[in-house]
């Protein structure tokens, strides 16, 4: 299983950023997906899950309204546009699945600030 991020960046307060995990080792249709992020100091968190179709999401309330996640299976790819980025937005974004364990990408660095 590899899972590699990509998209993350500076940018200002009430800008937008979009994430992008591509996937490889598994059958990435067959598998929820998730966004966690990590700020420094802080416990990992979930940020948002998709099902394996795409046909259901789920949002933490801290990005709900500000967040989408999404995914192409036939590009093996998962997405999470980020729009309205507030400096707590901060953090490591990683890509997860769960498939008889928790695999994790490397993470993608996003930094809010002016």
């Amino acid at each position: 299983v590899q899972l590699v991020e990509s998209g993350g960046g500076l940018v200002q307060p009430g800008g937008s950023l979009r994430l992008s995990c591509v996937a490889s080792g598994f059958t990435f249709s067959r598998y929820h997906m998730s966004w966690y992020r990590q700020a420094p100091g802080k416990e990992r968190e979930l940020v948002a899950t998709i099902t394996s179709a795409g046909g259901s999401t789920n949002y933490a309330d801290f990005v709900k309204g500000r967040f989408t996640i999404s995914r192409d299976n036939t590009k093996n790819t998962m997405y999470l546009q980020m729009n309205s980025l507030k400096p707590e937005d901060t953090a490591v974004y990683y890509c997860n699945v769960v498939r008889l364990r928790a695999y994790w990408g490397q993470g993608t660095q996003v930094t809010v600030s002016s």
